[in-house]
């Protein structure tokens, strides 16, 4: 097997994504900016977004999942009047409305936005048909017609309505929700047409802005010492996760892919949870050693963090 090239960097570092780029293009600046021999982004934004982007190093990219699944904490403003085709300030007008909303009524739909709602994702979106991306299709002046989804948004609250033609705005949501769609729709649901012209996500699972780090700040940090001060440890994104506490020699066998006796764990554990279909992070002391599930009357590995 090949070893990869690059230094073996393990741990999450949080960037405050700029407006205008990929995240994509935020992972390939910051592999070359830190020389990483492995890095990975734990949720897309979409390029005119700014705010949290975890980025995961080495052994981290393990649990980008658990990440992915977490809450996230957005701020946007829409703009009422204009329908455009990205959903945002990007697209072309394509419909346009005299109507503007009041606060009044703002809030009062406000409601049927929260919860278990049914979401069409936006047409300029990384969503997959027949194997080809969404915006791809969109961009090719192809007809797009996704399929709506559920998604949760478990708050949708107006923070300000500087004019007539805006509005700003805070969700707090679950895995897959389109804030592009969800101003998209609200304003539908106002009577007018709309769009987002600024996102910021402010937090992501257990990642928050106030440990968020620039790309200009970062590239000061790259070549020393300091990069450490902003490297955050991988079991930072297992925070919400059950611990199983192994000893030693237990871990060991399980980090060999071998699997350990469940009962004398549990025995010592506080765990009064059903134990069947959980995901735990196994650990030995404070040093996480595998992602692993209980199968019978053993403990076996998902995924082994060499740590």
């Amino acid at each position: 097997m090949r070893k990869r090239r690059g230094k073996m960097i393990n741990g999450w570092i949080i960037i405050d994504k700029p407006s205008g780029m990929t995240s994509a293009g935020v992972v390939s600046k910051v592999k070359a900016m830190t020389e990483a021999a492995k890095v990975g982004h734990g949720g897309t934004l979409d390029p005119l977004a700014t705010g949290v982007l975890p980025l995961a190093f080495g052994e981290a990219t393990k649990t980008v999942s658990y990440v992915m699944d977490g809450t996230k904490t957005y701020k946007f403003t829409v703009r009422w009047g204009e329908a455009r085709t990205t959903d945002d300030a990007e697209g072309a007008v394509m419909e346009t409305s005299t109507n503007r909303p009041d606060a009044e009524a703002i809030k009062k739909a406000l409601p049927g936005f929260v919860g278990a709602i049914e979401q069409v994702p936006p047409a300029y979106s990384a969503i997959k048909v027949a194997g080809r991306r969404a915006y791809d299709l969109a961009r090719a002046n192809e007809h797009v017609e996704l399929a709506s989804r559920i998604v949760r948004i478990d708050s949708f609250t107006l923070v300000d309505t500087p004019d007539a033609d805006h509005s700003a705005f805070e969700v707090i949501a679950g895995k897959g929700a389109y804030m592009r769609g969800l101003g998209r729709d609200l304003a539908r649901a106002l009577g007018t047409v709309g769009h987002i012209i600024n996102l910021r996500r402010t937090s992501v699972g257990p990642f928050h802005e106030s440990v968020a780090i620039s790309l200009d700040n970062l590239a000061a940090l790259g070549h020393s010492a300091g990069l450490d001060e902003c490297l955050l440890p991988v079991a930072t994104a297992l925070d919400d996760i059950p611990v199983l506490a192994l000893t030693e020699p237990e871990a060991r066998r399980l980090q060999r892919g071998q699997a350990v006796a469940v009962l004398p764990v549990v025995n010592r554990s506080s765990l009064t949870e059903n134990l069947r279909d959980v995901v735990f992070c196994a650990k030995s002391g404070d040093r996480p050693v595998a992602l692993a599930r209980i199968e019978g009357g053993e403990i076996r590995s998902v995924r082994v963090l060499n740590l």
